[in-house]
């Protein structure tokens, strides 16, 4: 398995002097916060997922989960790593201080949230949802449920899920069946079939808090008629301690392709006593605050895997010795030159690096804008909203994209032995490819913006991101960078307006064309702005990577954004021209 380190190097230098974090937590009137407590944050986040997580990975993969009378077994280690995790408080860095929690900004956490997927996707998934959940229960759930959950969620004592799909509803909440039969002393019997739950059941707290999505009885249809509810495995006592177990359980555990280590739960839910989230029928909107929060989370997961793919290629292609260079020999005193001197496999790192990178700053400038969307106020916090409703979708969906792309070129340097389980890197592709599927698939999240986020919207969320990346833009000291990157900016806004006159068969044809499009542009200004930061960063070896990677980026992979680009404006009748039986000639 390749040993992960965190790139702490790179995250200093994106936060310090690419985000200019101490004037960023000043304006937001936190300045007790500042560049050097991230630095420690992250250099003990980086141990712990180097010490404590990083080691389980492969065991956990190979040992995978058991379901015995009722109960959820985790491979060995992964309760231990929880219990060290929550000691330490890393689960409490972005809870409410109200309830106990750290209230670090989100700047600070994305780090750390980084490290943990890359160290071991598996294990992180439990403590991203209860997160989630976390956050839900903080903004939507009344006083008296947060009194009795919401300390015990945030130390992570508890843990979350959140209950959407059923067999027959997946992406159509529509169809959902799940129902709740309002009891006379203010709670709710909940009586449904859940699958694909997250940690539905597991051995690392004493209790597990399950937030359902149902309907009341005689709710509208549709998805306007879903409500949210709070079912504990253990409905507390009087002491708030787990007591009486609750009417549910796990009818099995999924088999996969990867995450092994995560337990994926069919869950029963038989006249569960269960506890309204927020107002009757506004169920979906309360559950999408804890699913936007995954659905960027998930985006961090590609990071996390892509990141642990690349270390592990670099490290093999150094040390792997075959053939010459064609550029000339690099290694006289042996028979051959390691592979990192071929062209090919060199453009594969590259591919990596410069995926990566640019995703980690988008990842970064995303969470600035949770800083702000928090802590911020009037215009500034409206648009910071604006910002993040817009970069969704495409920190969703294209990290993801790219985490498979780049676990699939780890797996390419490797060459044979790539395929070969001991060395791990097959494990960071299998792992993945579950993060473009759920939380929404990648079509579904493409959809979401160039439907709602873009069309539906007017614009307005759009123009939000455009002067986000403008100001970027605007920083650049290089003037012949900076125009470059104008032009990538405005491109892509003049497109987009041109995406407002579309309707909703040629918008939803254009959708995953478009969201790429706009991740390669958008990427594209981000390099631009880091490598023209980095130049006054004092680190002579981090400036001439910054410069020659951007520039690998521009010539190599932005074009691919003008291959989407005519993609998704040729409309799309070649897409629905073939039907019934000429897909296959039977």
């Amino acid at each position: 398995m390749p040993l992960y380190h965190a790139p702490t190097t790179d995250f200093q230098f994106l936060l310090k002097d690419w985000l200019g974090l101490d004037a960023h937590y000043e304006k937001l009137g936190i300045s007790d916060f500042d560049s050097e407590l991230a630095n420690e944050i992250i250099a003990q986040g980086a141990k712990f997922a180097l010490d404590v997580v990083a080691p389980l990975n492969r065991e956990g993969d190979e040992e995978g989960c058991t379901l015995k009378d009722g109960s959820i077994t985790t491979p060995k280690g992964f309760a231990d790593a929880y219990q060290e995790y929550v000691a330490n408080g890393w689960n409490a860095m972005l809870g409410t201080a109200e309830y106990d929690g750290q209230d670090l900004p989100y700047t600070m956490a994305v780090p750390v949230h980084e490290m943990l997927n890359a160290a071991n996707l598996s294990w992180r998934l439990t403590t991203m949802l209860t997160e989630s959940a976390t956050l839900a229960v903080t903004k939507h759930a009344s006083k008296e449920l947060k009194d009795i959950y919401l300390a015990k969620l945030i130390s992570g004592e508890w843990t979350g899920t959140m209950n959407l799909t059923e067999p027959h509803a997946g992406t159509d909440l529509s169809l959902l069946s799940t129902k709740a039969e309002p009891q006379g002393d203010g709670s709710y019997k909940v009586t449904g079939n859940k699958i694909f739950i997250t940690a539905g059941d597991h051995d690392w707290s004493s209790n597990v808090i399950h937030l359902v999505l149902a309907r009341l009885p005689d709710a509208p249809k549709g998805v306007k008629g879903i409500s949210l509810f709070l079912v504990p495995k253990f409905l507390p006592d009087a002491s708030n301690e787990p007591g009486e177990a609750n009417s549910l359980s796990v009818g099995s555990i999924e088999h996969k392709m990867g995450i092994k280590a995560s337990p994926t739960c069919v869950m029963n839910f038989d006249g569960a006593t269960g506890y309204l989230v927020g107002e009757e029928n506004q169920g979906l909107a309360c559950m999408f605050t804890m699913m936007n929060d995954a659905r960027f989370q998930v985006g961090l997961q590609g990071l996390g895997a892509a990141e642990a793919s690349y270390q592990g290629a670099l490290t093999y292609a150094r040390e792997r010795v075959q053939s010459r260079a064609p550029q000339g020999i690099q290694n006289p005193e042996g028979k051959a030159d390691p592979i990192v001197f071929q062209p090919d496999v060199a453009r594969m790192l590259l591919t990596q690096k410069s995926l990566i990178e640019g995703c980690r700053a988008l990842s970064l400038f995303y969470a600035k804008f949770m800083d702000v969307e928090k802590l911020g106020e009037g215009q500034e916090k409206e648009d910071a909203d604006k910002i993040l409703q817009f970069l969704t979708p495409i920190c969703k969906a294209f990290m993801t994209d790219m985490g498979l792309e780049t676990t699939s070129l780890g797996v390419q340097v490797f060459g044979g032995h790539g395929f070969i389980r001991e060395w791990g890197m097959e494990q960071l592709m299998r792992d993945v490819r579950i993060a473009m599927l759920y939380e929404g698939t990648n079509g579904i999240q493409a959809l979401d913006l160039i439907g709602r986020k873009l069309t539906r919207d007017g614009g307005q969320m759009m123009e939000a991101t455009y002067n986000a990346f403008n100001a970027l833009v605007s920083d650049i000291q290089d003037s012949e960078a900076k125009g470059l990157a104008q032009g990538i900016l405005d491109d892509w806004r003049a497109s987009s307006a041109d995406c407002l006159g579309m309707d909703a068969t040629t918008a939803a044809a254009a959708a995953c064309d478009y969201l790429a499009y706009s991740a390669y542009s958008l990427i594209g200004v981000l390099w631009y702005s880091m490598a023209d930061k980095a130049q006054a960063s004092g680190n002579a070896v981090l400036a001439a990577s910054k410069m020659k990677t951007r520039d690998f980026y521009m010539e190599r992979i932005l074009v691919r954004r003008d291959a989407h680009k005519a993609a998704y404006k040729v409309g799309p009748e070649s897409t629905l021209a073939i039907s019934g039986n000429e897909f296959d000639y039977l």
